[in-house]
């Protein structure tokens, strides 16, 4: 299947359409904005297994996997703003210091207005709905332009967008990168980007020629330190999960391994020991294994093969853009695979003696998305402190995304902004400040030519 891409001519009709939309008001009401998330609540539940289709089509992911994390997460996040939505939506009172009297503030959010919702291949359902949730519950109007890398997603999730919202008020845009470059010539209100940090630059750039506020989501290399007192067998259990997780083709998947010296035979072992478990004697069998998502990447990231010893996996098909999940040993940290995101399941070790070591490898480096630590929890606090990351977590990985309470985003070459939860809401807010003053009373002070100026000055 192939994406057409949406003509210049039709992407500025609808951009003006969404305009006047907005500019009517009609997204301002809760009750407006509360039926538009319950009618996305309903479609994705209608549109489960087509999405479920579409992605086994596209990515070789199972239905369970495409559930646990996709599209369970975009209902979470619905149900989220369903239940707060009200709360949210109240303007908030703010201290109004003395020198200010007799006046009352407050804060009010309101819409920042027209969205453009750009989202990648890898998880190309939940990082396309999720933000569409924050527009909706804001009360912005949304174009969303999916991935042409995966065609029958990208295709399903415009037949459940036609045939849930009118197109003044939400729309999907499809195409390749000129498709991009067509959108970022227009002016939106938002834009919200998940993707590489090179492209991110290239949206911040178009982004600044109309002073466009945006969210970059992007990715890095997200270390993963298995210190000296981890439980290797929870360790590589968890970072088995983590990273074969959509076969490495995560933005928060451990990207590498910094591993205490004593640790790291035990970890090869109970690493080998954990793929069995979760796929079975042979991953290319195994139904909750993904596939690269094309031949580029399956090439780029089989080269890495070359660049260290493999002491686990190795298997490669190029026909079925298969990739056994790979541990590699004596790498050089100037090498390709420790320089570039991986984006698959090859998981570079470079060994440690003391945990400074780690955290200086990981200071001299750019800021990643995630950071994850395996050992005593107060040493993993202390790597925390002294280090910084987008998220993180404490001997685990991934399960920092799946609380919609807590912000999800980057830091620095990984991105700037966050979102989920409240954080969505906010993310397509803007934070108003009012101040109402009375007319009943005028005091004179603030007003040339400035009489009882002393007395002024104290209460300044």
């Amino acid at each position: 299947m192939k994406i057409t891409n949406t003509t210049n001519e039709e992407i500025k009709r609808i951009i003006e359409k969404q305009r006047s939309y907005f500019d009517s008001g009609a997204t301002l009401d809760y009750t407006f904005r509360k039926e538009q998330l319950k009618k996305l609540q309903r479609a994705l539940k209608e549109w489960e297994k087509p999405l479920c289709d579409a992605l086994w089509t596209d990515l070789h992911k199972s239905p369970q996997e495409a559930v646990i994390t996709e599209i369970s997460i975009v209902a979470g996040e619905i149900k989220n703003h369903i239940t707060h939505l009200k709360r949210w939506m109240k303007s908030r009172r703010a201290c109004t210091p003395i020198k200010m009297m007799p006046s009352r503030s407050r804060i009010m959010s309101e819409p920042l207005g027209n969205a453009l919702i750009i989202s990648p291949w890898n998880y190309p359902v939940q990082l396309l709905l999720n933000p569409l949730v924050g527009a909706i519950s804001a009360g912005c109007t949304a174009i969303l332009k999916p991935s042409p890398y995966v065609p029958n997603v990208s295709a399903a999730i415009e037949k459940m967008i036609k045939a849930t919202f009118n197109e003044e008020y939400i729309a999907v845009v499809q195409g390749n990168r000129d498709a991009n470059t067509a959108l970022l010539q227009e002016r939106f209100d938002i834009i919200l980007f998940t993707g590489s940090p090179t492209l991110g630059k290239t949206v911040m750039r178009e982004a600044a020629k109309t002073l466009t506020p945006v969210i970059l989501e992007l990715g890095g290399k997200s270390p993963c330190i298995v210190d000296e007192a981890a439980d290797t067998d929870i360790a590589a259990r968890r970072i088995a999960w983590g990273k074969t997780l959509n076969a490495g083709q995560t933005c928060i998947a451990p990207d590498y391994l910094l591993i205490h010296k004593s640790q790291a035979d035990k970890f090869i072992t109970a690493f080998a020991r954990e793929m069995k478990r979760l796929h079975g004697d042979d991953c290319k069998h195994s139904r909750h294994y993904v596939r690269m998502v094309s031949d580029k990447a399956f090439e780029r990231v089989a080269g890495y093969l070359k660049e260290g010893r493999i002491v686990l996996g190795g298997a490669t098909d190029a026909r079925e853009r298969y990739i056994e999940p790979t541990l590699l040993a004596d790498v050089n940290p100037q090498s390709p695979v420790m320089q570039e995101e991986i984006f698959g399941p090859v998981l570079p070790m470079i060994t440690f003696e003391q945990r400074e070591e780690a955290i200086q490898f990981i200071r001299q480096r750019e800021k990643p998305l995630a950071l994850y630590y395996f050992g005593r929890v107060k040493d993993g606090e202390e790597v925390l402190r002294r280090t910084s990351s987008g998220g993180a977590c404490i001997n685990d990985t991934i399960m920092h995304i799946a609380n919609e309470n807590i912000p999800f985003g980057g830091v620095g070459n990984s991105g700037m902004g966050s979102y989920h939860g409240k954080r969505s809401f906010d993310a397509f807010s803007h934070q108003r400040s009012v101040v109402t003053t009375t007319t009943l009373l005028d005091l004179p002070f603030r007003y040339m030519p400035y009489k009882m100026w002393n007395l002024v000055k104290k209460i300044l």
